[in-house]
């Protein structure tokens, strides 16, 4: 799957062409345009790899060395890099310059549907989206927020869809697009509440980033899912899921390195390269599983997974 956003790129690097027609049926300027655009849009349909600030928790500047060092090419971040760079996003910008990663979102928190609360709300949003494009990153993350204390009703994941929308016309107004993150705990945790979700909002303004092991721990079919919502997917966040957690915790399950669980990677894999699916592939932990382990050796766990056994270039 091809973005508009890449499209557009690979249609305007096109202009800078220079024609050099020839008398061979194979040289003429037509071929040589169509072989151009071809090479263009195939670089834009490869996918791109990139990693989670979440494990280093405030430390951004180690997580920025690691991830780049590891041989990552673009980072999420959370509301760690708000807290730290809110007031000089520029300076963010350059270090992430120097680390060569890509900014590629940032995860906003969670959006709450209390009628109450929605201006406080999506004044939080926009100004994370203002900083998002002032230092250079690519689309705003938002999880939902499930009520407490009551019955969840129909109206609520139709109210879910429509205030995403409003929020996604925003964002976009700043040329920065919205991405929903279905997630446990959420309005969206089951197969069916991200479809009634996603029902109530405007394709054109809400994106999905769309996570293989939240859907599969939800009881889906992340498989199946990516072929049913290829045309909302625009992020993805790789994890792997096992039952409990770690010492006994009594955690139902845990989300754990890619190939440690039960998602049927090869599976996602094979739906992707079915999809073209362009986009950039996020890994995420949301914290490093096992005792001992620091976040850049997960980091190097995923990594050989994506290349040994996936066959990835990263």
């Amino acid at each position: 799957m091809v973005t508009r956003r890449e499209l557009l790129t690979a249609l305007s690097s096109l202009v800078t062409v220079r024609l050099k027609p020839d008398t061979t049926s194979e040289g003429s300027a037509s071929s040589y345009v169509a072989s151009a655009l071809r090479r263009t849009v195939d670089a834009a349909a490869s996918m791109r790899f990139g990693y989670a600030a979440i494990t280093w928790g405030p430390a951004l500047a180690q997580a920025m060395d690691d991830i780049a060092a590891v041989g990552f090419r673009g980072i999420q971040l959370r509301g760690e890099a708000f807290a730290q760079f809110g007031d000089r996003a520029a300076a963010l910008r350059e270090a992430l310059q120097r680390h060569q990663l890509t900014f590629v979102a940032l995860s906003s928190g969670n959006l709450s549907i209390d009628p109450a609360r929605e201006r406080e709300e999506l004044a939080t949003h926009v100004r994370h989206a203002q900083f998002v494009r002032d230092a250079g990153g690519l689309f705003l993350q938002v999880i939902d927020e499930r009520p407490k204390g009551r019955a969840i009703v129909p109206d609520d994941y139709r109210r879910l869809g429509k205030l995403m929308t409003e929020l996604g016309k925003r964002t976009a107004d700043l040329g920065v697009p919205l991405v929903y993150h279905h997630h446990m705990n959420s309005l969206g945790e089951r197969p069916e509440e991200v479809a009634a979700v996603l029902d109530a909002a405007d394709r054109k303004y809400v994106r999905v980033l769309f996570d293989v092991a939240h859907y599969q721990q939800g009881g889906g079919d992340p498989v199946a899912a990516l072929r049913t919502y290829k045309d909302w997917i625009e992020v993805l966040h790789l994890k792997d899921v096992r039952a409990g957690g770690a010492g006994g915790s009594g955690a139902a399950y845990q989300f754990v390195e890619l190939g440690r669980g039960r998602v049927d990677l090869p599976g996602v894999f094979a739906a992707l390269r079915e999809i073209n699916f362009g986009g950039w592939a996020i890994v995420e932990l949301d914290r490093v599983p096992d005792p001992g382990r620091t976040p850049k050796e997960s980091a190097e766990i995923n990594k050989r997974f994506l290349i040994e056994q996936m066959h990835q270039t990263i």
